[in-house]
C-alpha cells in the first residue's frame, strides 16, 4: 500500500505564506484602520477629521525618509532582524495610539508606524522575497501583491466587528498584540539570517543583472518619475473615489458599488500576471498598465456620469493600479538586478512616499476649488507623464524580460 505523497514547502512557499500574512496585518492595522475607526477616534479625542487622517500622511512621510537607508541595510545584512524590529515597533506604536488622549501622542504614534512600515511592510518584504526566491522573484512578488490586495477585505469587516464589540481602543490593542505575538515571530523564524552572497557592482553578470552601468542613472531617474506621478494618482484618487463618483452624478449606492470594483480588478490582473507573466516581457506589462491609467481618466472626463462607462473606467483604474503595485518591485529587480535591489528599492521609495503623503492634501484642495473635473484633469496630466516616462524606460531597456 503506497503512502500519501509528502507535501513539501519550499523556502519561497513559506515566505509567501508568512510575508503575505504580515502584509495583510500591516496594511489592515495602519493605512486602512482610520477608514473604519476614524469616526470614533475623532469623537473620542475631540479632533477634526483632517487631523485623524493626517496620521496617514505622517506615516508616508516618515517612511519615505527612512526607506533608502533601510533598503541599503537589507542588501547588506538581510531582512530578518529589521523586519522583526519593525513588528515590535508596530506593536508599541499601536499601543500608543490606543492610549492617546490628544493629537500630539496620536500623531507621534503614526510617526512610529511610519518607522515600522519602512522596516516591515511592502519594500522590505519585496526585498526579502527577491533574496529568498532568486530567479522566481517576479512570481513570488506577484503572489505577495495578490495576498496584500485582500487587506481591506479582511480588516474592514474585522475592525467594524471589533469596534462594536470592544471599542476602538481595545481593537487597536488587539492589533498591537497580533504584531508582537504573530508577525514578529514569523519574521524572526521564517526569514534568512543573512543576505545572499551576490555581486554588488553594476554589470555583475546574471546575478547582478539589469541595464548596463552607463545608462543606469538615467533609467533610474526616468523610472522614479514614472512611479512618482503614478503614485500621486493612485494614492490621491482612492481616498476621494466615492466623492468623485458622486460628483459625476452617481447616487451614493452606485458610487460605492463602482468604487468597490477597483479591488477585484486589482486582484484579477495580479493573478493574471502571476499565471502568465512569464510569457511576456515585464516592460510590456509596465507599458500596458501605464496606458490604462490615462485611458480610464479620459473616459471619466468624457462620459463618467454614464454608469457603464464609469464601470469600465473603474475596472481599468483597478487593473492599472494592480499592475503598478507589482511593477514597483519587479521593475527595479529587472532593471538593476538582485545585487543592489534593496538599495534601489529604498531610493525609489523616498520620492514616492513624499508624493503619496502630499497627494490627499493636494487633491482635497483641487476638489474644493475646481470640483471632480479639476481632480480628473490634474490626474490625467500626471498619468500621461507617468506613461511617457515609462515608454522612455522601455526604449532604453528593450532587452529586459
Amino acid at each position: 500500500m503506497t503512502g500519501s505523497p509528502k507535501v513539501t514547502f519550499t523556502p519561497m512557499t513559506r515566505a509567501v505564506a508568512g510575508l503575505g500574512f504580515t502584509q495583510i496585518v500591516g496594511w489592515g492595522t495602519t493605512f486602512l484602520m482610520p477608514s473604519v475607526l476614524g469616526r470614533h477616534i475623532q469623537d473620542d479625542l475631540g479632533m477634526p477629521t483632517e487631523l485623524v487622517y493626517a496620521g496617514i500622511t505622517v506615516l508616508f512621510a516618515v517612511g519615505a525618509f527612512l526607506a533608502p537607508r533601510v533598503g541599503r541595510r537589507i542588501d547588506r545584512t538581510g531582512p530578518r532582524l529589521l523586519m522583526t524590529a519593525g513588528s515590535i515597533v508596530y506593536a508599541l506604536s499601536l499601543l500608543a495610539t490606543a492610549l492617546s488622549q490628544g493629537p500630539v501622542v496620536y500623531l507621534l504614534s503614526w510617526a512610529g508606524m511610519g518607522v515600522a512600515s519602512t522596516l516591515a511592510l511592502s519594500v522590505p518584504s519585496s526585498i526579502a522575497m527577491a533574496q529568498i526566491a532568486g530567479s522566481r522573484a517576479r512570481q513570488g512578488i506577484s503572489m505577495l501583491t495578490i495576498i496584500g490586495g485582500f487587506a481591506s477585505t479582511a480588516f474592514w469587516p474585522l475592525s467594524s466587528a471589533l469596534d462594536v464589540w470592544v471599542g476602538w481602543r481595545v481593537t487597536v490593542m488587539i492589533y498591537a498584540a497580533v504584531h508582537l505575538l504573530a508577525c514578529a515571530p514569523i519574521h524572526f523564524f521564517l526569514l534568512p539570517k543573512e543576505a545572499p552572497t551576490l555581486p554588488q557592482g553594476p554589470g555583475s553578470g546574471a546575478t547582478g543583472g539589469g541595464v548596463p552601468a552607463e545608462i543606469r542613472p538615467q533609467v533610474y531617474r526616468l523610472l522614479s518619475i514614472s512611479l512618482c506621478f503614478g503614485a500621486f494618482v493612485f494614492t490621491g484618487m482612492i481616498v476621494y473615489m466615492i466623492e468623485i463618483l458622486r460628483a459625476l452624478g452617481h447616487p451614493a449606492a452606485s458610487a460605492v458599488f463602482l468604487g468597490s470594483m477597483v479591488g477585484p480588478a486589482q486582484v484579477g490582473i495580479r493573478a493574471f500576471e502571476l499565471l502568465f507573466g512569464h510569457r511576456y516581457s515585464i516592460m510590456n506589462s509596465a507599458i500596458f498598465g501605464s496606458v490604462l491609467l490615462p485611458l480610464c481618466l479620459i473616459g471619466a472626463l468624457a462620459g463618467g456620469s454614464n454608469f457603464t462607462i464609469a464601470f469600465v473606467c473603474m475596472l481599468a483604474y483597478g487593473m492599472s493600479n494592480g499592475l503598478k503595485a507589482v511593477q514597483r518591485s519587479t521593475l527595479p529587480l529587472a532593471l538593476f538586478g538582485r545585487g543592489q535591489f534593496g538599495t534601489y528599492m529604498g531610493r525609489l521609495a523616498l520620492p514616492q512616499g513624499i508624493v503619496s503623503a502630499a497627494a490627499p492634501v493636494v487633491l482635497a484642495t483641487v476638489l474644493d476649488h475646481f470640483g471632480a473635473a479639476g481632480v480628473l484633469w490634474l490626474n490625467l496630466v500626471f498619468g500621461t507623464i507617468s506613461l511617457v516616462t515609462m515608454v522612455m524606460v522601455a526604449r532604453m531597456a528593450h532587452f529586459i524580460r
